[in-house]
C-alpha cells in the first residue's frame, strides 16, 4: 500500500523536515518542479532516490517566470493528482507553498545571470531566467539539499542555475539528466497537453529536423546550409514561426558557425499557440 506523501507549504516546515533529516545522516535530493507532472519529471525523482536517503519534490507555479502575456493563469494546477503519483514514486515531502510564502509582501530581491541568461530563451522571453534564478535560488537555500535536479530538456536553464550556485557559492551539488522522450522524440513537456490532435502529430517534426541537422553536420555539411534545410522541414510540417533553431557552445551557449568540438543544438518554435523547445548534442 502506497503511504500518502506528506505535504509541508511553509518554508519553516520545509526546513523542520529536512533537518529531522539531517539528525539522522540522511542525505537530501531536491527536485524543483511547477507541478501537471510527466515521466520526465519522474525520472528525476528516481534519479534523486539513487543518489540520496530522501527525496523532496517542490511544486510551484512561479509567477515570476511568467510574461503578463503568457499562460500563468492557465497554466495546469493538478496538485492532487502530482502528489498521488509522487507517492507511487516513493518521494518522501512535497513542498508546495503558496505566492505569499516564496514573495512575501515587500519582498524586492531579484536574482539575475547576466550573459548566459540574455540569450535565446532570455532574448525571446525577457525577465524569464530572472524569475527562473530567483526562485530556485530560494528553493535551493530553503531546502539546502545535498543535490538538485533539473532535466536537460530546459538546457539553457540548466546552465543558468549552474552558473548562479557557482558564482553565489550555495552549497549544492547541480545534477543535469537525461531528456525524456515519447516514442516518436517529442519531449516530454506539460505544455504538450495543449497541443490538438493534428499538432501532435506534426510536434516530432522538430526533434527529427534537429537531429537530421545534426547528422549533416557531423557529416561535414556547413552549419547555416543544414539549418536552413531543417528549418524549412519544421516550417512545412505546419509550425507557424521558429524563434530560434542554432548550434552553440555547450558551455557558454554562444551561437557557432562551425562545429570543431562538442556543441549543442538548440531549438524553439510555434505549433499553433504552443512553444515547444528541445535541444540535442551535436
Amino acid at each position: 500500500m502506497t503511504v500518502p506523501l506528506e505535504i509541508v507549504r511553509t518554508v519553516a516546515d520545509l526546513r523542520a523536515r529536512i533537518q529531522s533529516w539531517r539528525k539522522y545522516g540522511l542525505s537530501a535530493g531536491l527536485v524543483p518542479t511547477m507541478g501537471a507532472l510527466h515521466e520526465g519529471h519522474f525520472s528525476l525523482v528516481d534519479h534523486s532516490r539513487k543518489d540520496n536517503s530522501k527525496t523532496c519534490v517542490t511544486l510551484f507555479v512561479n509567477p515570476k517566470q511568467f510574461a503578463p502575456d503568457e499562460d500563468f493563469d492557465v497554466y495546469p494546477r493538478t496538485e492532487e493528482q502530482d502528489a498521488a503519483a509522487l507517492a507511487e514514486r516513493g518521494a518522501d515531502l512535497l513542498f508546495a507553498p503558496g505566492v505569499e510564502e516564496m514573495y512575501p509582501a515587500g519582498s524586492v530581491t531579484n536574482v539575475s545571470v547576466p550573459g548566459i541568461g540574455d540569450l535565446w530563451e532570455g532574448a525571446f522571453r525577457p525577465g524569464f531566467f530572472d524569475g527562473v534564478a530567483t526562485v530556485v535560488c530560494k528553493l535551493l537555500l530553503q531546502a539546502l539539499p545535498d543535490h538538485a535536479y533539473f532535466g536537460e530538456k530546459d538546457y539553457q536553464q540548466l546552465c543558468v542555475i549552474q552558473r548562479m550556485v557557482a558564482d553565489l557559492d550555495i552549497p549544492v551539488t547541480i545534477k543535469g539528466c537525461p531528456i525524456v522522450r515519447e516514442e516518436d522524440g517529442l519531449a516530454l513537456s506539460s505544455r504538450n497537453a495543449y497541443l490538438s490532435q493534428e499538432q501532435r502529430q506534426a510536434a516530432p517534426v522538430l526533434n527529427q529536423a534537429m537531429r537530421e541537422a545534426a547528422r549533416n553536420i557531423q557529416g561535414g555539411a556547413s552549419v547555416a546550409e543544414s539549418l536552413k534545410q531543417s528549418k524549412d522541414k519544421i516550417l512545412t510540417a505546419g509550425f507557424k514561426e521558429i524563434d530560434y533553431l542554432a548550434v552553440c557552445d555547450p558551455t557558454n551557449l554562444e551561437e557557432l558557425d562551425r562545429v570543431d568540438g562538442k556543441a549543442r543544438l538548440l531549438a524553439a518554435a510555434w505549433l499553433g499557440k504552443t512553444r515547444l523547445i528541445d535541444n540535442i548534442p551535436v
